[in-house]
């Protein structure tokens, strides 16, 4: 038979949870409130007007987590994309799966205007050297050119002596 615990420190433990849980459960326990009882007697054909409550104002919008989520979910639409037809959707996908085919070389990418190897041109160059349309570079290569004055001994090496030369070494073909 379980007897109660001799010790008052778990009772006091005890007590002290239940009242934490009575303090702070939300909205705590509540009892029903009447109307305090009347100890008079009350005038003949007098009765006491029920009250009505007075109607509560419009609630102010909530800030939180759960009412931002709502208004994320009312924009979604306008912030997606439209969903594509089967149809458009088979299209795209046909024009990105064009047969191609992986070619080996090696061209010189040329310089543009900015300065800056265009290997573009010279993916193209390679896949048209092997029969193809266009290309896109795969991967490509670069090496230091340089005059034969850098191997003249005691000679101090100057900025334009030496230049990076960039190559494309294989591409994407397509038709």
């Amino acid at each position: 038979m379980m007897g109660r615990s001799g010790n008052p420190a778990v009772r006091f433990e005890t007590l002290i949870s239940v009242v934490a849980l009575i303090l702070l459960c939300p909205g705590g326990v509540g009892w029903t409130q009447s109307a305090p009882p009347t100890l008079g007697l009350q005038q003949p054909g007098t009765q006491a007007a029920p009250s009505t409550p007075a109607p509560s104002p419009p609630r102010e919008e909530n800030p939180g987590l759960i009412n931002e989520m709502g208004k994320l979910f009312d924009k979604l639409p306008s912030i997606l994309p439209p969903i594509k037809s089967p149809s458009e959707t088979m299209n795209d996908l046909s024009r990105l799966a064009k047969p191609s085919t992986m070619v080996s070389g090696r061209v010189a990418c040329p310089a543009s205007s900015n300065g800056a190897p265009d290997c573009k041109q010279a993916a193209d160059q390679l896949c048209q050297s092997k029969g193809y349309k266009e290309g896109k570079s795969l991967n490509a290569d670069s090496a230091e050119k340089c005059s034969a004055k850098v191997l003249i001994p005691g000679r101090q090496r100057k900025p334009d002596d030496c230049r990076a030369d960039t190559f494309v070494t294989s591409a994407l073909c397509q038709n």
